[in-house]
Formats: C-alpha cells, sequence, structure tokens
C-alpha cells in the first residue's frame, strides 16, 4: 500500500463557552484546525487531525501546521503508511521537530493501518482494557465564586475531576483553589494547573498555604528546575505537562523524581506512535497518565479515546477531549461525553464517518 494522494483542510472552531482563559491572561475563543486526508493507491482514506490552542500555549501555531505539511507532504508520496515506526522515522529524518505538523499525518496512518487490518487503534496499540472512561473538565480561570459555580454545573453532567486555571499571582489563586476544594465531594478530584505561571516565590506561597489540603500540583513553574524546587517544598503531589515533550525529557524528569503524573499531549510528542512509546514507559515505571492533546476535534478525539483505552487502569489518571466543547463538528459519530464518561469508537482504526460536506474542499492537495 502507498499513500497517493494528501488532501490538507482548514476548519475553524468556536468555544461553546465562548471564552477559555488559563495563566497569564491568555485565552482563545476560537481554534483554527487543520484535518488531513490521506489516500492509498488501493483506495483506502485515513483521516489525522491537529487543533492548537491558538498559538500561545505552545510551540505550535495553525498556519504552521500547514506550512510544514506543504513541506513534508510531497515526501510521503509513495510511501507505505502501515508502517508506522518507519513513517515517523524518515518524518523526523527529513524535518527535524515540528511534532505537531506530523501529528495529522501519523493519526492518519493508524486509521488507515485499522482500517486495512479490520481493527480499531485501540486494539492495534495492544490493548482494549475498558469500553468507556472519566474525564475531567477543566475550570476556566475566573473568580472564586465563577469556579465554584463551573465545578457545580460540570459535576450535574457527571464530572468528578476538576482541572482549576490557575497561574496568578498567590493572593489570587489560593481563594480560588480553596473556594473550589471546599466545594467538592468525596471521591472528587482537584488539580491545580499553573500552566508555567508561577515563579518559585508565588509558587511557594501556594503550596505552603495548601499544606495537607487534597490537590494535585500542575506544571507550577515554566522550567524542570524550577518544578523540582517547588516540589522539594510540599509533600502534595505534582502532575508535570509542559516540560514533558517526549521520551528523553520524561526520563530527566523521572530520574529527579520530579513528579507523580505525567501529562502527554499528542501533538506535542508528534503523534500517537511516539504518545503510546511515552506512555507505556511511563506505566512501566509506574508513573500515573494523563491522555489528551492541547485541543481536539472529533478527530483527535477518537484517536484519544483509543489510547486511553489501551492504557493500563491501574495507569491511568484522567483524560480529557474538547470537541464536545465546540459547536462545530465534522463527524456525527465521534465520541461525546455521556454522564461525565466517553465512549470507545468501535469500528475499524479511528471509527468514526467523517462528514465531508461539513469539512468542507480541501485547502489543497499534494499527489
Amino acid at each position: 500500500m502507498k499513500i497517493e494522494r494528501i488532501d490538507v483542510y482548514q476548519k475553524t472552531y468556536t468555544v461553546v463557552e465562548e471564552v477559555y482563559a488559563w495563566s497569564r491572561g491568555r485565552s482563545v475563543s476560537s481554534l483554527d484546525g487543520t484535518v488531513v486526508k490521506l489516500t492509498t493507491d488501493e483506495g483506502l482514506v485515513g483521516y489525522g487531525e491537529c487543533v492548537p490552542l491558538g498559538a500561545a500555549y505552545m510551540p505550535s501555531y495553525a498556519e504552521g501546521v500547514r506550512t510544514g505539511l506543504r513541506e513534508l507532504g510531497p515526501q510521503l508520496i509513495g510511501l507505505d503508511p502501515l508502517h508506522l515506526k518507519a513513517m515517523n522515522t524518515f518524518m523526523d529524518s527529513v524535518m527535524a521537530g515540528h511534532g505537531y505538523v506530523k501529528t495529522p499525518i501519523d493519526v492518519a496512518c493508524w486509521d488507515l493501518l485499522g482500517k486495512a487490518t479490520g481493527q480499531p487503534i485501540s486494539t492495534l496499540l495492544g490493548a482494549r482494557y475498558v469500553e468507556d472512561f472519566p474525564i475531567y473538565r477543566a475550570l476556566s480561570q475566573g473568580t472564586p465564586e465563577e469556579m465554584v459555580e463551573s465545578a457545580a454545573r460540570y459535576r450535574a453532567q457527571g464530572i468528578r475531576h476538576f482541572q482549576m486555571k490557575v497561574g496568578g499571582t498567590a493572593d489570587e489563586d489560593i481563594p480560588r483553589i480553596k473556594a473550589v476544594l471546599d466545594s467538592v465531594q468525596d471521591g472528587e478530584v482537584v488539580v491545580a494547573d499553573a500552566n508555567t505561571g508561577w515563579n518559585l516565590h508565588q509558587a511557594t506561597r501556594v503550596v505552603n498555604a495548601l499544606r495537607g489540603e487534597r490537590v494535585y500540583i500542575e506544571q507550577p513553574c515554566p522550567t524542570l528546575a524550577e518544578c523540582l524546587s517547588v516540589r522539594s517544598r510540599t509533600s502534595l503531589p505534582m502532575v508535570l505537562d509542559e516540560v514533558i515533550t517526549g521520551v528523553p525529557a520524561f526520563l530527566e524528569a523521572y530520574s529527579q523524581s520530579a513528579m507523580d503524573v505525567i501529562n502527554i499531549k499528542v501533538s506535542r510528542v508528534g503523534g500517537l506512535t511516539k504518545a503510546a512509546q511515552l506512555r507505556d514507559l511511563a506505566q512501566d515505571l509506574g508513573v500515573a497518565v494523563d491522555l489528551e492533546d492541547a485541543a481536539s476535534g472529533d478527530i483527535m478525539a477518537s484517536a484519544l479515546a483509543h489510547l486511553v483505552a489501551s492504557t493500563r487502569p491501574e495507569a491511568f489518571f484522567t483524560a480529557s477531549i474538547w470537541n464536545y466543547r465546540l459547536r462545530e463538528s465534522i463527524s456525527p459519530d465521534a465520541p461525546r461525553p455521556e454522564n461525565g464518561r466517553v465512549p470507545v469508537p468501535k469500528g475499524p482504526g479511528l471509527g468514526i464517518t467523517i462528514d465531508q460536506e461539513a469539512l468542507g474542499p480541501p485547502l489543497f492537495s499534494i499527489t
């Protein structure tokens, strides 16, 4: 089987809640996504996607995905998409870095492998432990009262795991976190995610104020060294996110006992192939995993569902998808939460159908 054609689409999404805000005053109200359609010489079609959370969150941006695909795409024509590791090795050899550009290609190749073998991606990833899974919901940064209200609204939807968007000053964040902690019920989980927004003195004030509380601290500062310093000052469990860029970064953090949980974002590490490799290493070393992406439309939500399903239950911390938070959709049967849980598609590959009319015409094609 060979790749014969690559179609690249642009899809604009709007956020249902109008504004999603996190640390350092960053926010989005719409998202610019890129969808890739790989067509093979045998007539099979596979889909992949990358939806950056604007340009200020990770080293990625929407037009960069498409510009990168214009550079990378022509070199993929004629390659066998079913040889996932060989495909990733080749992409890395002709384009250094830019994992977010390679992500939709890698996901589309997994979709093709599933369709060629008649198996869902989760089975091809090695297991299908669950048929559905719980997700967390991020509490967009706001006043303590607004964040408590958001938690109550999501609780009514079946959510039991909340990720608070903090990363302001200690004087702002301590009341936010304590208010939400005072409102949670037995069995619920709260993560205070600073998204690199604190410096050392602010982070120190926050963790000292939360001593003894049932809360996780996520990515308090921009660098591993700073996060290690914060960890040395608290017994609260820690999640690392932004600094986990791949296996080498994870091993460096693990060697210094820097965290209890890692947040694996598929487009940050370069696709499902590398995300699964990192996930497998983490779970073998006893580090729990949070599986997600910066944002996701229907395609990435489906890919994430398969990644979660193939994760050992004892290693699973939480997960997130974004498609149900967006007004637009390109798949009528993509997974969406039902009472706080997301079903894993059962069909081959991604297991979803794509509404070509909703997707529209390709922005450009490579043959």
